[in-house]
């Protein structure tokens, strides 16, 4: 009788190499770790995050960015063609500075396009809406607020006007230097400058101003400053000229406080006895000033529904 084989031993799986030791141990106490928080307590199992399959998109992603709302410049508006030409340069250099920026115009009478149509036309989007007026006044309280509660699908904010501010006086002493005056005429006993504004029957309008007026001062050296206005406030440019020869002021010049040319600037520059300014146009100091009251109303102006609300009770009053 034939012995049966021996049977071969079976044979033993290979010992893992010490790295290939400390590896598993590693990615073993890496996955333990994973679920305990930063206390030492264990975190739930439904918490925990798990890498999302090839392809498909995280829960956890964040979210696309966010579009900046849009800029809309509000201009008053005026019969003159230059005012157009010179607030379309303007917005031009905005755009330069802020490429990407949806940039729009839109005017409270006058010029199209009119404020509701650029309103209307920006849908159920953002938009801060920025006067390009230089103070505090019947525009920016009542007229700006309500063209804003008549676009309801729109969120918007509204940003302060323009003056006071230094970069104001920056355009402003840029347009005095191109019409002639010189560093001999800053702190001169013989010089002066009328600040010619549009005006307004609102005393915190006439404020603004004046602070525009002493801001000026300072940066000519301590020589008068005298705010006058084309119409509704007093004095009256001529009226101004005329106190200021009367203190031995012989270089009086006029500082054109106007965003853009039109028939108040136009007259006030006719009745200077010296040099008249340019209004501020699409002085550069103008664009960072815009995107600088943007900026602002983004971060602290009043939520579109307040907006909305000061609207309302202003009509109501």
């Amino acid at each position: 009788m034939t012995e049966p084989a021996p049977e071969h031993p079976q044979e033993s799986p290979p010992l893992d190499t010490t790295a290939q030791l400390l590896t598993r141990i590693t990615a073993q106490l890496g996955s333990q770790l994973g679920h305990v928080s930063p206390n030492g307590t264990r975190r739930p199992m439904h918490r925990t995050r798990h890498q999302p399959a090839p392809g498909h998109a995280s829960p956890l992603a964040p979210a696309a960015s966010v579009p900046a709302p849009a800029l809309v410049a509000v201009a008053h508006g005026s019969r003159d063609p230059r005012a157009l030409r010179t607030v379309t340069e303007l917005l031009g250099r905005v755009r330069e500075l802020r490429p990407g920026l949806d940039v729009r115009l839109g005017h409270i009478e006058l010029n199209a396009p009119l404020l509701p149509a650029t309103l209307d036309a920006l849908g159920n989007g953002d938009a801060v809406l920025v006067p390009l007026l230089l103070g505090r006044g019947h525009h920016v309280k009542r007229d700006i607020p309500e063209a804003a509660a008549g676009a309801p699908a729109l969120r918007t904010r509204t940003a302060a006007p323009l003056g006071p501010h230094p970069l104001l006086v920056e355009a402003l002493h840029g347009r005095l230097a191109e019409a002639g005056w010189q560093p001999a005429d800053d702190g001169n006993r013989d010089s002066a400058v009328v600040l010619a504004a549009a005006g307004s029957r609102d005393p915190e309008s006439a404020a603004d101003t004046r602070r525009t007026a002493h801001l000026l001062s300072e940066r000519l050296g301590g020589v008068p400053v005298v705010p006058a206005y084309a119409s509704a406030a007093t004095p009256t440019v001529r009226a101004a000229l005329r106190a200021l020869a009367a203190r031995g002021r012989r270089r009086v010049a006029v500082a054109s406080y106007f965003t853009a040319p039109g028939r108040f600037a136009s007259a006030a520059a006719q009745a200077a006895p010296w040099i008249a300014a340019a209004p501020l146009g699409a002085h550069p100091a103008m664009a960072r000033l815009l995107l600088h009251r943007y900026d602002q109303a983004r971060t602290t102006g009043a939520p579109a529904h307040e907006n909305r609300m000061n609207a309302h009770f202003l009509a109501s009053a």
